[in-house]
């Protein structure tokens, strides 16, 4: 366990920016609302299986429930919906990060409000400084061609980084106690009662490709299972605020990422900014922890 502890940061960057790859291969032969009620099905019945061999207490009140329900329809169903969306709708991918990225930012004030943590000076020149360089990561990506920037997509998207923001510490103050397993097979039927009745305004028609079916089985093993049980464990172990630094990471792995699988380019200036975030990360993560 202290060795998963101590390397758990760099997994979930690694597994979580692999989800925007996946979402890339998957999203030709299927509507993003489907595409997430599947994968959200897809994970209950493995979740379900593993629980019955590792899950300890099963959360057995109705107010412990409810509390993994929402904390899953806010991570989850209202975040990746809204991203999905607004892409859907034109939004360049490159703004939609940009948006996202304020994640970090929004978390630390959500923290200070619901949880009393104490942000220093430090810790915000930080965000301020990775905020900075991941506009340099995604500036050269940025693309106001096809006009999908509107002020539906924009609020769209806020509501989402909102929503993602606002439940990493939900969960931390409410779902703490519950099993890391259990609560998150409950986040996951949250995260449906968002998307569902969602997906039945888009075409059910789905193009079983291999590239889909490999991009499902990896965003509901690797993403949807694996990455999530390590951010909720790095959420129960530290500061929410500093495991949301780890969010400015996500888009540098992903350029990495795309430069070698899909051969996009990376600058002078993308790189620098990648030095940027990971300077400023580092910072966070070496900040002491104040409550």
């Amino acid at each position: 366990m202290a060795y998963l502890a101590k390397f758990a940061p760099a997994i979930f960057v690694l597994l979580w920016s692999t989800g925007f790859i996946g979402s890339k291969l998957g999203a030709p032969y299927i509507d993003p609302m489907v595409f997430l009620t599947v994968r959200f099905a897809a994970v209950l019945p493995v979740l379900f299986v593993l629980g019955l061999f590792l899950v300890k207490a099963w959360p057995n009140t109705g107010r412990a429930i409810g509390h993994c329900i929402v904390t899953g329809a806010l991570v989850h169903g209202i975040y990746l919906g809204g991203v999905f969306w607004a892409i859907k709708q034109g939004m360049p991918a490159g703004a939609s990060a940009i948006i996202v990225g304020l994640q970090p930012v929004l978390t630390a004030i959500f923290a200070v409000g619901m949880l009393g943590e104490v942000i220093t000076r430090k810790h915000w020149i930080s965000m301020a400084i990775g905020l900075a360089g991941l506009g340099l990561v995604l500036g050269p990506k940025f693309d106001l061609d096809g006009s999908g920037i509107t002020l539906v997509t924009v609020t769209v998207l806020f509501c989402a980084v909102i929503a993602i923001s606002l439940g990493t510490v939900y969960q931390k103050r409410f779902v703490q106690d519950t099993d890391l397993m259990a609560a998150t097979l409950w986040q996951y039927v949250g995260a449906l009662l968002i998307t569902l009745p969602l997906s039945f305004f888009e075409s059910w028609t789905i193009i079983w490709s291999g590239e889909l079916i490999f991009a499902l089985a990896w965003l509901v093993l690797v993403l949807s299972i694996g990455a999530i049980l390590l951010l909720m464990l790095l959420i129960r172990q530290g500061a929410v605020s500093q495991v949301a630094s780890l969010f400015y990471l996500v888009p540098v792995a992903t350029a990495i990422e795309s430069y070698f699988l899909f051969g996009e380019t990376l600058s002078l200036v993308q790189i620098a900014g990648m030095a940027l975030v990971v300077g400023a990360v580092l910072m966070i993560r070496n900040a002491p922890k104040r409550t």
